[in-house]
């Protein structure tokens, strides 16, 4: 009996360490995203950047994409809890553990699907319920002959007197098939205590149950697509019109241009739209007054509002309605985080730096790379060229740094053998105007010396550098630049020509030189969404790559932040101002 008991103590203590892990674990395990910071992942799960330095002491000096985080498991009022998908874990597994549902899984997680159920993903389980009932297994019968599971059926104990025969009718099965499911009853007598199997008789069919795959839980969980002949879209903008003069006005009033002229495009392809537009007066209670409307709850989709203050409440109410929002102008929005409705058009700053690194190792990881620092250096890229230099590093691409206060200061930098590219470390005129000189005086010494192609120099700068074209546009294809940016309309290229055209015919007035350009962003943010949601309906989110847009200034490639959270806009591209005078757009992505 001590024995027995001795032996019970340790299979429990063996035991609880692997439930524990599975439902009371106090973190859980994060992989580090390309673009992701420490910001960005605190925000995901609800926690601060405090609470992640507590498990993961260091972090904040650098966070490396592939790494692991241990993050706090808190227990919210939702109770919903975080889970690391293991190696070997299933849907399935999964419905058994927490005993939920896998469409509640698939509801709480909608980025999650069977190509992308992995080992390392996080996603949500939610909170249990009395509908959340643990999903029903696939059954099948098979004979006993050819079933993979135990081949007997329960375990009998010999009670006193009994013997082959009675068991054997007891269960209803042949003494033959008792005996071959116990063969040593062929060299031993039956004795009370003993324990038998007893077996399936053979002309019995059973029931197997089978444990569903993960395309069996997840095409039951697939909706049909349902698609409207009419869209409903309320646009949510700080117009001002109750204001005097506001700087803001004009640019509201053009994006709203922009956005009509795409409605009146797509509504030749047939479908039809409702428009509800209100003035937000960049104000909160009249976003509420506005959110309390009866036909708000009807809307196919929001697009604002215009300032991040305002977001929250709306996401607020686009999460609980089911609504999609787009968020047009802002790169800062923690609500896209947790919402999976959301579309954010500009790209958060961690998520753009990340980009632009791999689309830049990408094309020059060969090439002489130069830091250039000028006198009176603003640092306003400094948090860019910190990571800049962090990614060359864990790839192992070399780089210098270099004081450009002469000409001879950049030339002592420079490789005969490779292209040279210079990469101011700030992105302001003033930095460019003490450069150029330098590199100017450069190019004459070398004419002097008839060797006018003695180094192949470049620079790579910012997208605030389009703004500058008028004072700089010949240096920039004299030293070849290029520039990243997630916004261009080239003024001489057809189809910006012929949008500013087509504006002019409507309104009757030119387009304001602004960066981006709002009309043409309200135009082509409402002809992409707007052409998904006619063409594929609640299937959107699963055909956004296949919506097919020329794009004029903007281009879309929309990904998810997380299983649970919205898309945020990654689209990032190079322009190159070739020595030819050739202005080119690098797509990586094509």
């Amino acid at each position: 009996m001590k024995r027995n008991w001795r032996w019970f103590l340790i299979s429990l203590l063996i035991s609880i360490p692997t439930y524990l892990s599975a439902q009371q674990s106090t973190y859980f395990l994060h992989t580090i995203a390309p673009g992701e910071s420490l910001y960005s992942i605190a925000t995901t799960y609800n926690v601060s950047v405090a609470d992640i330095l507590q498990l993961n002491p260091g972090c904040d000096k650098i966070i490396k994409s592939g790494e692991k985080l241990r993050i706090p498991q808190k227990a919210g009022a939702d109770k919903q809890q975080f889970h690391t998908i293991q190696p070997g874990e299933t849907l399935y597994k999964l419905t058994q553990l927490y005993n939920v549902s896998a469409q509640s899984i698939c509801d709480a997680n909608p980025g999650l699907s069977a190509q992308n159920f992995k080992s390392g993903q996080v996603i949500i389980i939610p909170q249990k319920d009395e509908t959340n009932a643990t999903t029903s297994p696939v059954v099948e019968k098979t004979p006993v002959a050819t079933s993979t599971r135990q081949d007997f059926r329960e375990i009998h104990k010999v009670k006193r007197k009994e013997t082959i025969y009675s068991i054997s009718k007891l269960y209803g099965i042949t003494e033959e098939e008792l005996i071959a499911a116990n063969p040593e009853l062929k060299k031993e007598k039956l004795k009370k205590g003993k324990y038998l199997r007893i077996p399936y008789h053979k002309e019995e069919a059973v029931q197997i149950v089978t444990a569903p795959t993960n395309n069996d839980l997840f095409g039951n969980t697939v909706s049909e697509p349902v698609k409207k002949e009419r869209l409903k879209i309320a646009v949510l903008l700080p117009f001002m019109l109750n204001s005097g003069n506001n700087a803001e006005q004009p640019r509201m009033i053009e994006y709203y241009q922009g956005f009509l002229m795409a409605i009146n495009e797509l509504k030749k392809n047939g479908t039809s739209f409702d428009i509800y537009t209100f003035d937000t007066e960049d104000n909160a209670t009249t976003i509420k007054r506005i959110l309390r409307k009866d036909e708000m709850k009807d809307m196919d989709l929001i697009i604002g509002p215009g300032h991040s203050s305002l977001i929250s409440e709306v996401s607020d109410f686009s999460k609980k309605n089911k609504i999609r929002m787009v968020i047009p102008f802002t790169s800062k929005c923690d609500e896209v985080f947790n919402n999976p409705y959301m579309y954010q058009i500009n790209t958060p700053q961690s998520y753009l730096y990340s980009e632009v690194y791999e689309h830049f190792i990408r094309k020059f990881n060969n090439e002489n790379l130069i830091f250039v620092t000028t006198e009176g250096n603003n640092g306003d890229k400094q948090e860019f060229i910190k990571g800049f230099k962090q990614e060359l590093k864990n790839n192992n691409i070399a780089f210098k740094t270099i004081n450009a206060n002469s000409k001879e200061s950049i030339e002592s930098a420079l490789s005969p053998n490779k292209d040279n590219i210079l990469i101011p470390t700030s992105g302001s005129n003033i930095t460019l105007i003490k450069l150029l000189p330098y590199l100017k005086a450069l190019k004459l010494s070398w004419e002097a010396e008839n060797t006018p192609d003695k180094y192949k120099l470049h620079l790579f700068g910012y997208p605030e550098w389009q703004t500058y074209t008028n004072d700089h546009l010949d240096d920039f294809y004299t030293f070849d630049t290029y520039f990243y940016t997630s916004f261009y309309a080239n003024n001489l290229s057809v189809n910006v020509v012929n949008f500013q055209n087509a504006f002019r015919q409507w309104y009757h007035k030119e387009i304001l030189n602004t960066y981006p350009k709002y009309a043409i962003l309200g135009y082509e943010t409402a002809y992409y969404i707007l052409k998904g949601l006619s063409l594929y309906g609640n299937k959107l989110e699963k055909n956004l790559d296949k919506i097919q847009v020329t794009p004029i200034q903007t281009s879309f490639k929309f990904e998810r932040v997380n299983n649970w959270g919205g898309f945020i806009n990654k689209k990032v591209f190079f322009i190159h101002f070739t020595q030819n005078h050739e202005l080119i757009k690098i797509d990586f992505d094509k």
